[in-house]
């Protein structure tokens, strides 16, 4: 989610994954690391000229003065009272909606490393 730009649009867009038959969701908070903060910054004030700053200040607001944090657990939910909000808001939606449930068990044993696709023919 980007504050200030499309976290306005979660209710929406849980409400339609649900209804789309989705039974778990998620969401990464913006993080801006390398060259995609120069990229980013350059999308932003191009085309949102009018809130282009106050976009970028939140972004920095939610990852400790920074636009980027590489900090584990931290760096896909951002902190601060910005993320919180957004935060709540997910779990408010999801669980409407029915998406705050556990993941499903994924089956690892059809995986093969790779280079051992060979053996099939």
């Amino acid at each position: 989610m980007i504050p200030g730009l499309n976290e306005h649009e979660m209710h929406d867009i849980i409400k339609a994954a649900s209804e789309a038959g989705a039974t778990f969701s998620a969401y990464t908070f913006i993080r801006l690391n390398g060259a995609i903060k120069l990229l980013f910054h350059d999308w932003l004030y191009k085309n949102f000229p009018d809130r282009a700053d106050k976009v970028w200040h939140l972004i920095k607001a939610s990852h400790d003065g920074k636009v980027n944090d590489s900090r584990w657990g931290v760096r896909m939910r951002g902190e601060g009272n910005i993320a919180q909000i957004v935060a709540q808001q997910y779990k408010k939606y999801t669980h409407k909606y029915g998406l705050d449930n556990e993941r499903l068990g994924l089956d690892c044993s059809q995986f093969r490393r790779p280079g051992e696709q060979r053996r099939l023919f």
